[in-house]
């Protein structure tokens, strides 16, 4: 059943290359909407509530998955399609590609009111008083970190764990973005799925930083540059796991991100990746993209190769 895992992850793979996100009734916007209704029934203000929100916000989810594994143990056919169209539904790698590049059009063509209307569909920064560079970094860290969660993270643990794997990746990590931020209201709420989503990129976001070096001279970067920055640099970023991404990426572009980020009015000053890298530019964020189809197209290839391997294993 292995194999046909494997061959679910590189169909829903393609899939996502070749039409992106479902434009209608996006099955993790349903979750979206649906976890948000839960939320505002189990929200308190503490710790406590927030684990509990968690179990059954990514318990419910990731259990149907399982049955629906289970139920398929001896169907490949089955397996393998069930497997494809939740791979297409989970991966955003092809979406988050699309917004880089409109982004880098809008920048190059000196749009600046353009490109300040698309951030927001990258990251939560105030886009308001960005300049040029500083939307050109946004972006590049942006597709830096979001290359492991929308593309490298679901596919590796599709290739661990299969059809649980997919979904419980994709649901903890919405969860995340939903509650796992630094506010008021989610201080304390959101803790349990940002420890979560922590401990669930731990390994994706090292091999995003890994097959990005290796990807760097088909994007005219330094694999030497982009592995010193990534080791000198990727535990200064305050995620553990978003700095190795991004990390890698500025020595592999041979730019410099990091600095000051402001959100809804909360201002953060993170270290500088890169120190001794240039300024983003809309140029760079085209390369960027490149590096990040490759990167996804790498783990794409990895996450095959694990799961046909696992199978003759267990033979």
């Amino acid at each position: 059943m292995a194999v046909a895992t494997g061959a679910g992850l590189l169909a829903g793979a393609l899939l996502d290359a070749a039409l992106g996100d479902p434009r209608r009734w996006h099955p993790v916007a349903g979750y979206g909407r649906a976890a948000g209704a839960l939320e505002r029934q189990m929200y308190a203000p503490t710790t406590a509530a927030g684990a509990r929100y968690v179990a059954v916000a990514a318990g419910v989810p990731t259990a149907v998955a399982l049955a629906a594994s289970v139920a398929t143990w001896r169907r490949p056919l089955a397996r393998a399609v069930l497997v494809a169209a939740t791979t297409w539904t989970v991966l955003g790698s092809t979406s988050l590609r699309r917004e880089g590049t409109e982004m880098a059009k809008a920048l190059a063509s000196g749009d600046l009111a353009a490109a300040r209307e698309r951030l927001p569909h990258l990251c939560g920064r105030d886009p308001s008083a960005l300049d040029a560079p500083e939307l050109a970094r946004a972006t590049v860290e942006s597709v830096a970190e979001n290359t492991s969660d929308a593309a490298v993270g679901a596919l590796f643990w599709g290739a661990v764990a299969g059809l649980p794997g997919l979904v419980g990746y994709r649901v903890v990590n919405t969860l995340d973005a939903m509650v796992g931020h630094r506010s008021t209201r989610y201080a304390r709420f959101g803790t349990a799925a940002a420890r979560l989503d922590d401990l669930a990129n731990v390994v994706p976001a090292r091999i995003t930083a890994a097959l990005t070096v290796a990807a760097a001279p088909l994007v005219d970067g330094s694999p030497a540059r982009a592995l010193w920055t990534w080791a000198r640099d990727g535990r200064r970023h305050p995620s553990p796991n978003s700095g190795q991404c991004e990390a890698a990426m500025a020595g592999a572009l041979g730019v410099r991100l990091g600095g000051r980020n402001v959100y809804a009015g909360r201002v953060e000053d993170r270290p500088v990746l890169g120190r001794r890298g240039r300024a983003p530019s809309a140029g760079d964020i085209h390369r960027a993209v490149r590096l990040s189809a490759l990167v996804s197209a790498g783990a794409t290839a990895l996450a095959v190769v694990a799961a046909v391997t696992k199978a003759r294993t267990k033979r």
